[in-house]
């Protein structure tokens, strides 16, 4: 069970024990590219195995799901939409009515829930509060506050966090991945397996930490030069997001919408990397361990624990400030020339 799962062992266990008695309703909420749409898949498939996936080698059921034809699991897209809208709503509320075909349950998964529009998520919140007792729902998001309350307090939440970098790496090497360049994917990451898997083949992973670990000695006080560093880091970082979803089998929108994720999230992880720089040097001048052993001490030595840890903290909210949305070429200019003062 929850074999193709990275990571995760609490959730899946959870589920596991879910799916003894399990609810109507479940939302999978966390960052992006941490496998919440994975595991809530081979949720799926747990509940409409009649192993309840518990064998050796998959049933007809579980192949049927892993080929995507098992005619009781029913994956909500977009369709080639924006969005999830009210006529999409009302062809699953018809649909929730009918009997399972082959299982006991039907399961609708929703990987986009956080795509539904509020007026098609109003027509599913009746459905969702008078279920049929062989329908389970299983909606997947970034963020609760995606859907409307209503909605959200009808499901039963799983919180999913980022996995850590050594179960990442554990894969990766059981892929075959060469063991130096496993490390360094798992660092980039941040806790998102996805991303690392999308960049296996990528043949400037290497520098993309170099780069971060770099930016403490190229800062400026001055607007104009902090501004030409922040484009400069989104051109490192947008190439590389969408080469991690060019193989993937996606619509143009879907890849759009994809590379853009990515991109938050190696922004997100560069941004990290580049706070362990801060972090170190700090550690260093107080003889704690750093977690950048490959970093010259003098140059982490260079600056005070105080503006060091000031810097972390300037770091962190800004991390905050780019899930907020907020534009993202001005918060890092900001974000460098307060870095640098």
């Amino acid at each position: 069970m929850f074999e193709s799962v990275i990571g995760h062992a609490r959730v899946t266990e959870m589920l596991i024990r879910e799916a003894l008695r399990p609810a109507n309703s479940y939302l999978f909420v966390g960052a992006s590219s941490i496998g919440k749409a994975t595991v809530a898949t081979e949720f799926a498939r747990v509940l409409l195995c009649p192993q309840s996936a518990d064998h050796e080698e998959d049933c007809r059921s579980c192949r049927r799901i892993r080929t995507g034809n098992h005619p009781d699991l029913i994956e909500i897209g977009l369709e080639g939409r924006q969005s999830i809208g009210v006529e999409q709503a009302r062809n699953i509320v018809q649909t929730a009515t009918m009997m399972p075909v082959e299982s006991e349950t039907k399961v609708f998964l929703i990987p986009e829930a956080g795509m539904l529009t509020e007026q098609a998520a109003n027509v599913l919140l009746k459905t969702l509060e008078e279920p049929t007792g062989s329908t389970i729902f299983l909606l997947v998001t970034e963020s609760e506050t995606d859907l409307p309350s209503t909605v959200n307090s009808r499901c039963r939440t799983i919180h999913m966090g980022r996995v850590p970098s050594d179960l990442i790496e554990r894969h990766l090497l059981s892929e075959g991945v060469e063991p130096g360049r496993a490390t360094a994917l798992a660092r980039v990451s941040g806790g998102r397996p996805g991303v690392a898997i999308g960049l296996i083949t990528d043949t400037e992973i290497d520098e993309f930490r170099t780069n971060w670990l770099r930016l403490p000695g190229r800062l400026s006080e001055r607007p104009g030069e902090a501004a030409l560093l922040a484009a400069e880091v989104e051109a490192w970082v947008a190439p590389l997001a969408g080469r991690a979803v060019s193989g993937s089998d996606l619509t143009k929108d879907e890849r759009q919408r994809e590379e853009r994720r990515t991109t938050a999230a190696l922004m997100e992880s560069g941004l990290e990397i580049l706070a362990t720089w801060y972090a170190d040097a700090a550690a260093i001048q107080y003889g704690a361990p750093l977690r950048n052993t490959d970093l010259p001490l003098a140059e982490l030595t260079a600056i005070s624990p105080k503006r060091a840890v000031r810097n972390t903290e300037l770091i962190l909210e800004a991390i905050a400030d780019l899930n907020a949305n907020l534009r993202r070429n001005l918060l890092l200019t900001n974000l460098f020339t307060n870095l640098a003062g």
